[in-house]
């Protein structure tokens, strides 16, 4: 059984406590997504300085996102917030996912175990050697994630990141960070602490990657999109700050 699908202790289970009780119990659980990440440091770091080459050396390079379900609606949360945050060009982000755009919103059925859409996805793409593919997968063996990896590993760097040491996609990737956040509070529901540490993940590969290309400087945002009032007064006062 896979880490991620273990049952929790019976002293955890959070059924049989009462509300307050429960509530400490989650934010203890989620606690460790923090520490998964810090042993993962290094292969996190591996990782931001690997693609950061790739970005520096090409104005073409683009991130890209793969995945099925929580993880892929994670990964697009955090790549969608690079233009408006960072400037960083819409046409150099993109994604793969398990069953289309609709399933950002809504659960397609059987959409994770469809490897037939992935040729396609790809061609469509037409990855580039400069091109980086992020793909995730908490159990790491989730077939469309799998195969998206496999499949651009010919063509661009790849890289995996999973909360399953024995996941099958750090095989078919070229670098992998393990987020090892163990069995989760409700059983096989990795919405929770496995996707946790990938948000977290993320948000340090992407802010990283920014802040490297020069897109933040002491502290601020120095070239997110102005587009609304109060991002006109931020602009404003950041100017002030960098006087």
């Amino acid at each position: 059984m896979l880490n991620t699908e273990m049952q929790p202790p019976k002293n955890l289970w959070i059924d049989k406590m009462p509300i307050e009780l429960a509530i400490k119990t989650m934010l203890n659980n989620q606690e460790e997504a923090i520490y998964a990440l810090q042993k993962a440091m290094p292969q996190i770091k591996i990782v931001i300085e690997t693609i950061y080459e790739k970005l520096i050396n090409s104005n073409k390079a683009r991130l890209i996102y793969a995945g099925a379900g929580t993880s892929i609606r994670i990964a697009v949360q955090d790549a969608v917030e690079l233009y408006p945050t960072f400037g960083w060009p819409r046409n150099r982000i993109a994604f793969m996912i398990a069953g289309g755009s609709k399933a950002i919103l809504d659960s397609v059925e059987g959409a994770e175990d469809d490897i037939n859409q992935v040729q396609e996805i790809i061609r469509n793409l037409a990855l580039t050697e400069n091109d980086v593919v992020i793909g995730l997968a908490a159990s790491g063996n989730t077939p469309f994630t799998k195969r998206c990896i496999k499949l651009s590993k010919k063509k661009c760097l790849s890289v995996a990141i999973s909360n399953n040491v024995n996941g099958e996609i750090f095989q078919e990737s070229d670098l992998g960070i393990f987020l090892d956040t163990g069995y989760e509070i409700i059983a096989g529901s990795t919405r929770l602490k496995a996707a946790t540490a990938q948000k977290i993940c993320l948000n340090i590969i992407s802010s990283m990657l920014m802040t490297k290309m020069g897109f933040v400087k002491n502290g601020l945002m120095n070239n997110f999109v102005v587009s609304n009032k109060k991002l006109k007064q931020r602009k404003i006062n950041f100017l002030q700050l960098l006087k």
